[in-house]
């Protein structure tokens, strides 16, 4: 006797696709959050040189009215002086009593002053650090004259010069300015004035973007630091910022991750020290308040993060999700109640289809969930977040009454929906249009959502339903023109802008399916006339 798949009950076809779906789910889950052993470089209580400090909490931002809360600096800098035997600033005002703190705590502090627009503030901060770095000789072991000023065009080269050599006149200490590396090469006529170059280097933010493969990163740093010592001989350079992101949108083959961001710091301070150079590691703690400018990358570049708990950055096993556990249950928790109510199925084809869709929808549904509380900073952010979340359980819904319709108030459940189901897949298409135009136009700091369309793409290409000719094709075309735009910009390196194109191209095909007039039956018991709605055909 020959065997066929078709002859097992709808039952166990059932029961058996929702465990291997289940057990699909779990290895995905444990796979983003399974912990990797790398090397480790801080062996018999060595310390590192030095890492940015800003003490701000999570809720609190430089670019609005704060208080720094002297428990909070007493706090960090005593957790900071276990790996760390200096710290770098950006800025003294508020930070009066810093040097203080640091001398009590064994640190020693590259002390900033902040260099803007605004004179008079910039005068403030200069004759503060002046002051500072008088009164603590001991703790204050350079003096750092602006940060990216230059880069930012708040401050002239020959206002910043005359700067500089004001500082050098009343400090005993050495004094420098920061900035992007490139701005050393642009303007040669500071390196003079310094008593020491201090040089940013963040191969994730080079117009050029630098991955982690086969150590690329850590090469290009190295690349650039030898490159200037050569240029600048004898004077010494100071890395003054280096470091990864943990999270945030993928530029180029550049991947933000903890994995990622312990690689480089860990791969990076091993090759300082073991070529003696001079280094600053951004940052200490994750800054929320970054992500308003910089985008969701901004506020992730901490070895800690904004709650102050150790992401595994320096030492020990590392994971880019450890609490995954916790996201497969939300993912089961988001599929259960469509599973429960509508996943019974009718027959074979139901039996397979069902529990697989559902738990994928249930794990874009957490992976955007988690996009969102990594991210969002307000509450419209977070209605954004749960109206997209709401497309992919209509679109999910839709494929439960197409396959396993029923009587009662099932039935009138499906009626409603063969009126009003086109709506799920416009909402969709706009989204769609709406999230690339804005990857095409204003990406830099942009995610690429892929998950949160794939679902609605999926089900309404596979059971089509009949909508509005011209707004569909229009939806399709912004999509489908922003496709290669998008991949251009980002090149083919960028796995993240390849899914997004993918997840995009089967939207831009649901939206055709529908235009062309095919629609699905929404449900096993629908009248076999056909109906319209609305001008819309079902």
């Amino acid at each position: 006797m020959t065997f066929s798949p078709s002859r097992i009950p709808v039952a166990p076809l059932y029961a058996l696709a929702l465990a291997v779906a289940t057990a699909l789910l779990y290895a995905f889950w444990w796979h983003e959050g399974r912990a990797i052993a790398l090397p480790e470089v801080l062996n018999d209580g060595h310390k590192l040189q030095c890492v940015s400090y800003s003490p701000f909490d999570k809720d609190q931002s430089p670019l609005q009215p704060f208080i720094i809360k002297p428990e909070r600096m007493e706090a960090d800098l005593a957790l900071l002086s276990k790996y760390f035997s200096c710290v770098r600033t950006y800025s003294v005002t508020g930070l009066e009593q810093l040097p203080l703190v640091a001398r009590k705590h064994g640190l020693k502090v590259l002390l900033g002053a902040w260099i803007g627009m605004d004179p008079v503030s910039t005068r403030n901060e200069i004759d503060l650090v002046v002051a500072l770095a008088s009164q603590y000789p001991d703790v204050v072991q350079a003096v750092v004259v602006g940060n990216e000023a230059l880069l930012r065009k708040d401050i002239s080269a020959p206002r910043l010069l005359e700067l500089i050599a004001e500082v050098k006149g009343r400090v005993r200490q050495p004094v420098t300015y920061a900035d992007v590396w490139e701005f050393w090469l642009q303007h040669p006529q500071i390196a003079p004035a310094v008593d020491f170059i201090t040089i940013h280097l963040l191969p994730y933010w080079e117009d050029d973007p630098t991955g982690m493969d086969n150590d690329a990163a850590v090469s290009h740093v190295a690349a650039v630091h030898d490159d200037f010592v050569r240029r600048f001989a004898p004077k010494p350079i100071l890395i003054g910022e280096t470091g990864w992101p943990s999270h945030g949108r993928q530029r180029e083959s550049a991947v933000p991750s903890r994995i990622n961001e312990a690689r480089f710091m860990r791969g990076l301070v091993a090759h300082a020290e073991a070529n003696d150079w001079q280094y600053n590691l951004i940052e200490a703690f994750d800054q929320p308040w970054k992500r308003g400018s910089e985008g969701a990358v901004g506020g992730y570049w901490g070895l800690f993060d904004a709650d102050r708990q150790d992401k595994g950055i320096l030492a020990g096993p590392v994971s880019n999700l450890p609490d995954w556990r916790l996201w497969f249950s939300c993912s089961l928790a988001l599929a259960a109640p469509v599973l429960l109510v509508f996943g019974w199925p009718r027959d074979r084809a139901g039996a397979l289809t069902m529990p697989p869709l559902a738990l994928l929808a249930g794990a874009c549904s957490a992976l955007w969930l988690l996009l969102g509380a990594r991210d969002n900073r307000d509450g419209g952010e977070w209605l954004w977040t749960w109206a997209m979340l709401g497309l992919n359980l209509i679109a999910l819904l839709h494929a439960a009454l197409t396959l396993n319709g029923g009587a009662g108030w099932r039935q009138k459940l499906c009626d409603g929906h063969r009126r009003y189901g086109y709506l799920g897949l416009l909402l969709a298409g706009f989204a769609g249009a709406l999230l690339m135009a804005e990857l095409v136009l204003d990406a830099r700091y942009r995610q690429f959502p892929s998950y949160i369309i794939l679902v609605p793409a999926l089900v309404y290409l596979r059971w089509p339903v009949a909508v509005p000719r011209r707004e569909s094709l229009l939806l399709a075309a912004v999509i489908a023109v922003g496709i290669p735009l998008q991949l251009y910009q980002e090149t083919l390196a960028n796995r993240q802008a390849l899914g997004w194109a993918v997840a995009s191209a089967v939207l831009v095909a649901a939206l055709l399916a529908g235009a062309l007039g095919r629609s699905s039956r929404t449900s096993r018991n629908a009248p076999s006339n056909t109906e319209t709605t609305a001008g819309v055909t079902l």
